[in-house]
């Protein structure tokens, strides 16, 4: 069948009249053709069927009493057809019984008229059909231009979705060795974004053999402009291109050095403010660890405090707080010193864990922090950072957790 459509200005909405009596066939098909339908006749329901399988009408006009299938029962058919437009049809009888005008209702019938039809009331009911009719044909279009927009919008998303999948692994590459190996110590990385991608990063550089920075940062947001600004990041603190790392310099015997963690974040505060000018900020946790000594430097910038778990089984926290970056200008960032012994681990972890919300909406804080740490502390770092995973998600009550999740452990051996 052929779909209704709304007719243009040279186009006549088509009509079916149906009725056993060819006199009344004509009467009613002068009238209509004179003002302005397409009309087409049958002479029994039975043929009137054909013409709907063949052809969609947008009015229909049948008599009730008809030998073989009645107006009644050819108006329940007729609504059975699949059809994508609606069609007005019209009972034409002699009734006037409510239980016989409910009985037509309640099989489709869209209105009534009593023979002998009257021309007025006719084109008054006729009118009214066509309201409906308009009605509809504007539904129509409009769900149409809806359909074609939500196809265009899930082909944009299909798109976007694919990007994101491809800058997903990307950005996983910015954490490529979750595992690496100083001599002194090594550092456990972990890294679960809340979406395709996020805004924390968690990292370490080498200054030189006995010198080592390891740091987490917490860009804000957790999506497509985070994870730039983490990537920007990466480079500005990456061991594998020391000329860009903003934290190394040359010492002056030619060898490379390292500014102290003070001046690399108020360094970077100073790139934020002047050079990027964006409307992003980010939190740092940032120690330098000498690998002969154990002797640690460290810098809190608005970061959740960084722990120390000692080789005794006891947890101590670390750091004053201190002001996220990029957020004032000419902020300074205090220095914290520690010292590790051989079997002691340094824990950086972002607001996405301390931050983490419960069913009830209760963060799980820094003290929620520490019992985890407390309960996993026998297990190796990359597996205690698992099951840091596990609990906060058994914490959270299941499900994706609501802002990147990050840590970094360090675990101190000792000279070698």
């Amino acid at each position: 069948m052929t779909a209704s459509r709304k007719p243009s200005a040279f186009q006549r909405r088509p009509v079916l009249i149906v009725d056993d009596s060819r006199a009344q066939r004509k009467v009613l098909q002068v009238q209509l053709t004179r003002w302005g339908y397409d009309v087409t006749e049958a002479a029994s329901g039975d043929e009137a069927m054909q013409l709907c399988l063949a052809q969609d009408f947008d009015i229909v006009l049948s008599d009730w009493m008809m030998p073989g299938m009645t107006g009644l029962e050819f108006c329940k058919a007729f609504r059975a057809l699949p059809r994508e437009g609606y069609g007005y049809f019209i009972l034409l009888t002699s009734k006037s019984e409510k239980t016989e005008i409910a009985d037509g209702l309640e099989n489709g019938a869209d209105d009534f008229l009593t023979k002998p039809v009257s021309a007025d009331e006719l084109r008054a009911r006729l009118r009214a059909g066509e309201r409906i009719l308009g009605m509809q044909d504007e539904l129509v279009e409009k769900n149409r231009l809806i359909g074609s927009t939500l196809g265009q919008l899930q082909k944009l998303y299909d798109s976007l979705d694919r990007d994101l999948i491809e800058a997903r692994k990307l950005q996983q590459t910015l954490v490529r060795d979750r595992f690496r190996d100083f001599g002194g110590g090594t550092a456990s990385l972990m890294l679960r974004p809340s979406g395709h991608v996020g805004g924390d990063l968690v990292g370490s550089f080498v200054i030189d053999p006995q010198r080592i920075v390891v740091y987490s940062v917490d860009v804000s947001g957790h999506g497509v402009a985070s994870a730039m600004m983490t990537a920007r990041l990466a480079g500005l603190l990456s061991g594998a291109s020391p000329d860009q790392n903003i934290a190394l310099r040359t010492a002056p015997d030619g060898g490379r050095d390292a500014w102290p963690p003070a001046q690399v974040a108020a360094s970077l505060n100073r790139l934020m403010l002047e050079d990027l000018q964006v409307d992003q900020y980010f939190t740092l946790g940032y120690a330098e660890i000498d690998l002969r000594t154990g002797v640690g430097t460290l810098v809190q910038a608005g970061h959740p405090h960084p722990m120390l778990l000692r080789g005794t089984g006891t947890l101590e926290r670390l750091g004053d707080g201190g002001l996220p970056i990029g957020l004032i200008a000419d902020a300074s960032y205090p220095q914290t010193s520690f010292t590790l012994l051989p079997g002691d681990r340094l824990i950086l972890v972002s607001d996405g864990v301390t931050e983490c919300p419960n069913v009830f909406g209760e963060e799980l804080g820094c003290e929620g922090l520490k019992k985890m740490l407390h309960h996993n502390k026998v297990l190796a770092s990359a597996d205690l950072l698992e099951a840091l995973l596990w609990d906060l998600n058994a914490y959270a009550g299941g499900g994706d957790f609501p802002d990147d999740v990050s840590g970094l452990i360090f675990d101190y051996r000792g000279p070698v």
